[in-house]
């Protein structure tokens, strides 16, 4: 089991490097998260983090890319919700970086 160090806090993080726990999320925590997958965070991965976070708060789970697309394009548009445009910003794993970075479980079918 791996763990972050954030603001003199353990953070634990599972054996695939997502929270164990939901609550422990915070923006800090996501930008530790980034930096471990050498991704630095710009307004529009945030756009996404934050709303990925409502969609598990409606429906408690976490999205894998064909929902996370076409739910991104219905609250932010075709320009933002499309496969290019979130494989870009994630590295070509949308549904699983983009969970992990919002402090969310690993997506069910995502391997």
């Amino acid at each position: 089991m791996s763990e972050l160090l954030i603001d003199g806090r353990r953070i634990p993080l599972d054996k695939d490097g997502y929270l164990q726990e939901l609550d422990d999320w915070s923006p800090a925590v996501a930008t530790a998260l980034a930096v471990r997958e050498e991704l630095e965070l710009q307004p529009e991965h945030w756009e996404i983090l934050e709303l990925l976070r409502g969609f598990y708060a409606e429906f408690q789970l976490s999205p894998a890319n064909r929902p996370l697309v076409k739910y991104v394009a219905q609250k932010l548009g075709p320009d933002k919700g499309n496969s290019l445009h979130l494989n870009r910003l994630f590295k070509g794993a949308p549904a699983k970086l983009a969970a992990k970075l919002a402090g969310l479980p690993k997506p069910t079918n995502c391997l």
